[in-house]
């Protein structure tokens, strides 16, 4: 039997083009009323404003789709993006069980704040005692001795620097919720 080249080569490809595809659903599920997605992370998460994070959430209360049934637990992709005045999730797929529905949903804005790591009462005595150390030095070297006045003045300058110029950063809680609506 005389099998034309290229034939040969349409029947060989087809069985690896099968094993590409992905159990992706082909139509996009609109979604007609929020999500509720819970955080699924274990610790706090600090992101900056300035970064994307992929990251996955979960389906905080079963809920419909397009007239599907998404229970809760379902994995909702997508990533948390900056945005003005902090950061929001936009999630781009929910996957139920085996098969992946792609979305076009985002939530509220997540407002960024002041790192909590750098202000609370032990960074602040931190940089109360650094400024207080660079007073002292600083009114040794050009006075040739050290005040009180200088060690409580550089003490109240590091303190006052260093909670001003901590870095903006959104919090994300464990299990926090966050609504989803379309975009």
């Amino acid at each position: 039997m005389n099998i034309p080249p290229l034939a040969a080569l349409a029947v060989s490809l087809m069985p690896v083009i099968g094993l590409v595809q992905a159990p992706v659903a082909q139509a996009q599920l609109f979604v007609s009323r929020p999500i509720q997605a819970v955080t699924p992370n274990r610790e706090t998460l600090y992101l900056a404003t300035n970064a994307t994070v992929e990251t996955s959430l979960q389906v905080g209360a079963a809920t419909h789709l397009n007239g599907r049934s998404i229970p809760a637990g379902a994995v909702v992709r997508g990533r948390f993006e900056p945005a003005e005045g902090g950061v929001r999730y936009v999630a781009t797929a929910v996957e139920v069980g085996n098969q992946v529905y792609a979305v076009n949903a985002v939530s509220e804005l997540l407002r960024d704040i002041k790192d909590p790591r750098e202000t609370t009462t032990g960074s602040i005595v931190r940089d109360a005692g650094i400024g207080a150390a660079g007073g002292a030095a600083i009114d040794g070297i050009l006075r040739g001795r050290v005040s009180v006045g200088s060690i409580i003045g550089g003490a109240a300058a590091g303190a006052i620097i260093g909670n001003t110029t901590a870095q903006r950063v959104v919090v994300v809680e464990p299990n926090q919720t966050l609504t989803l609506t379309s975009q």
